[in-house]
């Protein structure tokens, strides 16, 4: 279990170079909006999503309803369900208390390095797969508390030249490419462009919610017609 935790801790730890400036981005964003620190935290500790977080902080500085901040930042983390669903028949025997953690910290990047994980070594032992699963969150979500409270801190003393918004487009190339495998992925993906270039002009991240539930349907509907196909 420990030579798992530790081959996690080593997989996880290459995020560090996009979860910093992420991070740090969204304490220096959230404080010149606003909010104060234990707000900035609130937002990192509680929502543990940035895609969501600055999803959700745009729409209060253009002073969105309060229920179009909800459902958009609830939309956006709609693939958080997603991956729990990959996840169950890996992790799903586990007990109770390690799968209410495992939920908490399952975040973009532990999903897709335990789903690779997993399927790569589908014999691999439960407690081995949990003890992977938390390597991969050791050295993800401390960090993203810990810089998100730097990036506080420091507030607006950060020069805007240094341009850490790089780290949000490029978290999630890493994260998506390597899982482009199938057709209902390239699929999804494509569509989620295609449409949020499309409705881009609509007030209150409508645009995205759109793109995003037809992306799903998009993928959902391609994988029924190949296994139709394939019976």
């Amino acid at each position: 279990m420990s030579a798992s935790f530790l081959r996690g801790l080593r997989d996880g730890l290459p995020f560090l170079l996009v979860i910093v400036p992420f991070a740090l981005l969204f304490g220096v964003v959230g404080t010149e909006a606003g909010l104060n620190i234990a707000q900035v935290m609130g937002f990192s500790i509680l929502v543990v999503a940035g895609a969501s977080q600055f999803a959700a902080l745009q729409l209060m500085i253009e002073n969105a309803s309060t229920v179009m901040v909800l459902v958009t930042a609830l939309v956006v983390n709609l693939r958080m369900a997603m991956y729990s669903a990959a996840l169950v028949p890996h992790l799903g025997d586990a007990p109770l208390w390690q799968r209410a953690c495992i939920a908490y910290f399952n975040v973009d990047q532990t999903y897709a390095l335990s789903q690779a994980r997993f399927e790569d070594d589908p014999g691999l032992a439960l407690p081995r797969k949990v003890a992977y699963f938390f390597g991969t969150a050791a050295p993800v979500c401390p960090a993203w508390y810990a810089i998100t409270y730097v990036g506080a801190i420091l507030g607006g003393a950060i020069p805007p030249e240094y341009g850490l918004d790089f780290a949000v487009p490029i978290t999630f190339l890493a994260l998506i490419a390597p899982a482009l495998k199938t057709l209902a992925h390239v699929l999804a993906a494509l569509t989620s462009v295609a449409l949020a270039l499309v409705f881009a002009g609509l007030p209150s991240g409508l645009g995205l919610i759109l793109a995003a539930l037809a992306a799903m349907a998009v993928g959902a509907r391609v994988e029924l017609w190949q296994e139709r196909r394939a019976a």
